[in-house]
């Protein structure tokens, strides 16, 4: 057997003659000339190389955009208030879409042989960095909507959180405030200030009207101690909504940062996979 044309003139003449439905390309066409031996009888023969590989503007224009573009609207999800539980639903909503998508899409994906594709980890981690911000959602939102009735919040937690993360995140940190809160005791009052010792004010000298303003500073004093247990809850809700706001600017910074790192990473490989084999 003798080979008719170069390889020039052949891979030329496929390439005119090749049709495709856009995915593949065909690279080179390689002639070998070689001698097959079966038993003690030696036949010639011409072996072809053909090297093709896959056309990346197909996947980049019918998965990889569309997967950009929704992770990218599950990012910016994060806007939502975190009180509220529409953004509980606009990502299981998001989560269900892109599941979808990838089932229509299924068929333009790569066969798995015995390693994966670059494009099919692609697709699971975005699905994972999904999952992961709806749990990050539910577990604010628990934070958010439980606050009311929930006990104060502990020591350690209100240090770490409100005093340390919250500069880390940019937000100013909580203090504690001091209410000076007045105090009446039989015919003495004095002001209590923060959590020092009660200062006695100079002696009331005796009037006739003593015995009302002693009723009326009961009354007062009545007053006075539901108003602290309500502004108490109400300081305590408020400590809970602000954890679980530092919480959730935490969650999104670390967020973005895992998206950033992972893409970059999936651009890297595939980048040098492409050279591989080229």
């Amino acid at each position: 057997m003798i080979q008719a044309a170069t390889s020039e003139e052949i891979l030329e003449k496929s390439r005119n003659v090749l049709q495709t439905k856009g995915e593949w390309e065909l690279i080179d066409i390689d002639v070998a000339p070689s001698t097959l031996a079966i038993e003690e009888t030696q036949y010639s023969q011409i072996k072809y190389y053909i090297s093709i590989r896959r056309r990346p503007t197909h996947y980049v224009v019918n998965l990889l955009v569309p997967s950009s573009l929704l992770i990218t609207v599950d990012l910016f999800s994060f806007l939502l208030p975190p009180e509220s539980v529409d953004r509980a639903s606009f990502k299981m909503t998001l989560i269900l879409g892109y599941t979808v998508f990838l089932l229509i899409m299924n068929d333009l994906l790569p066969i798995t042989g015995e390693s994966t594709p670059v494009i099919n980890v692609f697709f699971c981690v975005t699905l994972a960095l999904m999952v992961a911000s709806l749990l990050e959602t539910v577990f604010i939102t628990k934070i958010q909507f439980s606050s009311s009735r929930n006990h104060a919040v502990p020591h350690w937690l209100r240090v770490v959180v409100l005093r340390y993360l919250a500069i880390v995140v940019c937000l100013p940190s909580q203090k504690k405030s001091n209410r000076v809160t007045v105090l009446c005791s039989g015919s003495q009052p004095f002001f209590v200030i923060g959590d020092k010792t009660p200062l006695k004010t100079p002696p009331v000298p005796p009037d006739s009207a003593l015995h009302e303003l002693k009723k009326l500073s009961r009354d007062l004093m009545a007053i006075r101690l539901q108003m602290d247990k309500q502004f108490q809850g109400s300081d305590t809700a408020q400590e809970w909504q602000m954890v679980g706001i530092i919480i959730d600017r935490l969650l999104f910074s670390l967020y973005i940062i895992v998206i950033t790192v992972s893409f970059l990473t999936l651009i890297s490989i595939w980048i040098w996979n492409h050279q591989y084999i080229c």
